[in-house]
């Protein structure tokens, strides 16, 4: 809803401002411009990606939509409460139990109970898979430490290539706009013996290529970009939430204290407050 609120007065604001200035819009409606600016800039964008970073791009705009965070203080709420089950459970049971429920979390009674989490594959991937080798005897915390950071600095990498595409793409679109506009010179030049009044209308046909270019680079894609790559740092964030949680459980501290680790990374105005984190292990 933010989103569209944004676009509406981006628009509204250049619209009105253009027609109380006396601008005729009849002026402003350029198909063959339209054409000329979107068709190359959807051109590059697929030329200067691969596949998988398009198809990422198309559904990250989704994104732009949610209006607030990626995650939710009770989504947080679930992660930590994930995670403290998960931490007592090897704590009470041992890690050998808890092996039958890492290999297969889709049918877990232990992953069941958070839904929100299990659907978040790989933040489920990245908990079996590190707990699966504390199960294998690996118990050094820097070594793990190591890779984990390796493993959320190349999921941070892939996420940040979609806005990094969205914000090449946008400000490729000036250069664009400058592109329909020479075109529309060239025509212009073209027709130079007719009177002053088509003249007129062609350079101002013309002019609205680069308008239109600019006006799309800084009104919406570049701020597309810059939100986007927002909404990928919070998301790196839920997954901070998981390492540190893990760590201190590698440590040997008590699940308790583990969450709490896990608990102090996330962001503070979706922050769970201790005392709702401490009512909620009490309901368990």
């Amino acid at each position: 809803m933010k989103f569209i609120l944004g676009l509406i007065i981006v628009f509204g604001s250049v619209i009105s401002g253009y027609v109380l200035h006396h601008g005729n819009l009849k002026v402003l409606w350029q198909p063959t411009e339209f054409l000329i600016i979107f068709g190359a800039g959807i051109g590059s964008f697929i030329v200067g990606n691969p596949t998988h970073v398009i198809f990422k791009t198309l559904k990250g705009f989704k994104l732009l939509f949610k209006g607030g965070h990626v995650y939710t203080k009770p989504q947080y709420l679930e992660l930590l409460m994930f995670q403290y089950s998960i931490y007592k459970f090897t704590k009470t049971k041992g890690m050998l139990e808890i092996e039958q429920h890492i290999e297969k979390p889709e049918s877990s009674d232990l992953f069941k109970k958070f839904p929100g989490v299990l659907a978040n594959h790989h933040a489920t991937d990245f908990m079996c898979d590190y707990v699966r080798m504390m199960t294998m005897g690996v118990d050094d915390k820097y070594q793990l430490e190591d890779m984990m950071n390796k493993e959320l600095e190349d999921h941070h990498h892939e996420n940040h290539e979609v806005s990094h595409a969205i914000t090449i793409v946008g400000d490729a679109f000036p250069a664009l706009g400058i592109v329909a506009a020479v075109l529309g010179v060239i025509i212009t030049m073209g027709s130079i013996a007719e009177p002053p009044e088509i003249l007129g209308g062609l350079v101002g046909a013309a002019l609205v290529g680069t308008f239109v270019g600019v006006l799309l680079c800084y009104g919406i894609f570049g701020p597309m970009g810059g939100m986007l790559g927002k909404y990928y740092e919070e998301e790196h964030k839920y997954y901070e939430c998981l390492k540190l949680g893990l760590l201190a459980h590698i440590q040997g501290n008590a699940p308790t204290i583990s969450v709490e680790f896990a608990r102090k990374v996330i962001p503070s105005d979706v922050r769970p407050t201790f005392k709702e984190v401490e009512e909620e292990i009490q309901k368990g």
